[in-house]
């Protein structure tokens, strides 16, 4: 293939929409939820994600699995914890089985805060895809994101 090959523009025009369409919708949600709650959406994502965990088998996420739901680095995973921590939202403790790691679970006011920022949340998601599905070239992207099943639960 050559730089003009028709499947690499194809693709790449494909990428561009992708990457047009995540990052309306992060600003839309970014925004919504910082005016609403002073939540970052990050931060929103993080409690979300911890707020899923139960005390059943593998219910706990270690902090790999946490930053690899919230797509960052384990470095800056652990910095957004520590931010919410010190806000009150989060708390750290040992795992009873092994001392040597660490679970994060929300607090009773970071379960408020997200149960009030939810639908905050919502509404900017579906503003945003509302938006871009009157865009020709991202409309079919809205298509799939609205097709798509929420995973099962394992």
């Amino acid at each position: 293939m050559t730089a003009t090959d028709p499947a690499l523009t194809a693709l790449a025009q494909g990428w561009c929409a992708l990457s047009l369409l995540h990052g309306r919708i992060e600003a839309r949600i970014e925004r919504a939820l910082q005016s609403g709650h002073g939540l970052s959406a990050r931060e929103y994502s993080l409690l979300d994600v911890l707020s899923r965990q139960h005390d059943g088998e593998g219910g706990h996420l270690q902090m790999k699995q946490v930053a690899d739901a919230v797509v960052l680095s384990q470095s800056a995973t652990t910095r957004l914890v520590t931010r919410l921590e010190d806000r009150g939202l989060l708390e750290r403790y040992l795992c009873p089985t092994d001392r040597r790691g660490i679970y994060t679970n929300v607090t009773d006011a970071g379960l408020k805060l997200l149960e009030e920022a939810r639908p905050t949340n919502d509404a900017a998601l579906r503003e945003a895809l509302d938006e871009a599905a009157q865009n020709p070239e991202l409309a079919p992207l809205v298509r799939v994101v609205e097709s798509l099943k929420a995973p099962a639960a394992a």
